[in-house]
């Protein structure tokens, strides 16, 4: 049986990926180096997992083309740093990194500016 998908929602997806690839490579060009894109697990995704020094860095990417919807970074509320830091928790336990030294970030696009937030948030366990 053949999919079928929204295109609005596909297309968005396709942007979505186009500005986490264009994040990704801004962080290189600081030192990053991309440990991976898009991670996913059932508590939701992280957009790009990088290290930066001793620092393992969970980078939400958000991306806005103007100022008229407020700026990228506001998009990342308690909601979705709640659901970042769930994803965090479980990567790190999958991956036998407890104790590994991390960090929350994000990306915001706005135009064709960029513009990086180091420690935007603090883990919001539970």
């Amino acid at each position: 049986m053949e999919k079928v998908y929204d295109n609005r929602k596909y297309n968005k997806r396709q942007l979505g990926s186009q500005y986490e690839k264009k994040a990704g490579e801004y962080l290189v060009s600081l030192g990053y180096e991309i440990v991976e894109y898009n991670f996913r697990c059932r508590m939701g995704e992280i957009d790009i997992i990088a290290r930066d020094g001793e620092y393992l860095v969970f980078c939400e990417v958000k991306y806005r083309k103007g100022a008229a919807m407020g700026h990228p970074s506001e998009a990342v509320g308690v909601r979705k740093q709640r659901v970042i830091s769930k994803c965090a928790a479980w990567y790190l336990a999958k991956n036998g990194m407890d104790g590994t030294a991390c960090r929350f970030d994000v990306v915001s696009i706005e135009g064709r500016d960029i513009t990086l937030i180091k420690n935007a948030f603090e883990y919001m366990g539970e």
